[in-house]
């Protein structure tokens, strides 16, 4: 059963714009897009288990990634340092 998210995502001109322009990008990576994709539909009022069975992906991180956006917006969606050995292999 899928509950309504606390963060609700009201999306600006602006941010929808550039949400919509990474989320048709084929040169981007691809978990850049979903993070994008899955804001979007986020703003439509769709619930997390809904989004994670359109993209294909887990309800946490849906909820991940909507909790993010909700409190940093756009930059929110941006990878972030990890712990760890660096990558060996470039992108």
């Amino acid at each position: 059963m899928s509950t309504s998210s606390p963060f609700a995502i009201v999306l600006t001109s602006k941010e929808r714009a550039e949400l919509t322009r990474r989320a048709r990008k084929q040169t981007l990576r691809y978990r850049e897009v979903v993070r994008a994709r899955i804001v979007l539909l986020a703003a439509t009022g769709l619930h997390n288990d809904e989004i994670a069975q359109r993209l294909d992906t887990t309800r946490e991180s849906v909820g991940k990634w909507r909790k993010r956006f909700f409190e940093e917006r756009v930059a929110g969606l941006k990878e972030r340092q990890r712990p760890g050995r660096p990558p060996v292999f470039s992108p």
